[in-house]
């Protein structure tokens, strides 16, 4: 009884420590997304042309649905290699907005109009 004891013990903490030596294949998580499709995308594209181009999307929110995330992992066991995060706005059935790791040039300068902004300081000095 004692032995059995042990042995379960010992395999027990194998799991947790894991064994020296094994090999873990990348597990990849999610939409794979890059930045040759998020260039594609335009203000106004309509949902059924987003889907052409990005995929169905991995999460489609019950109570928005005007929202549409893409997230994207690479692991190898427990340590993250590559993580990414895309999400899509619509009014209606027009493409409004994109947030996340890859932004278009038009999303970036409705956001944040830096680049508006960069121009208007150049010009004034």
């Amino acid at each position: 009884m004692l032995v059995c004891l042990f042995a379960f013990g010992a395999l027990a903490g194998c799991g947790f420590v894991g064994f020296p030596g094994v090999y873990r294949i990348d597990v990849e998580q999610g939409n794979l997304v890059d930045r040759e499709m998020i260039d594609q995308l335009t203000e106004g594209m309509s949902r059924r042309q987003v889907r052409f181009i990005m995929g169905s999307p991995l999460v489609e929110d019950t109570f928005n649905p005007d929202r549409w995330d893409y997230p994207y992992v690479i692991r190898n066991g427990r340590e993250v290699i590559s993580e990414a995060k895309i999400t899509v706005r619509f009014e209606g059935d027009r493409l409004v907005a994109i947030e996340g790791d890859y932004v278009p040039e038009w999303a970036r300068t409705e956001e944040t109009g830096e680049d508006e902004q960069t121009e208007d300081e150049d010009a004034a000095s």
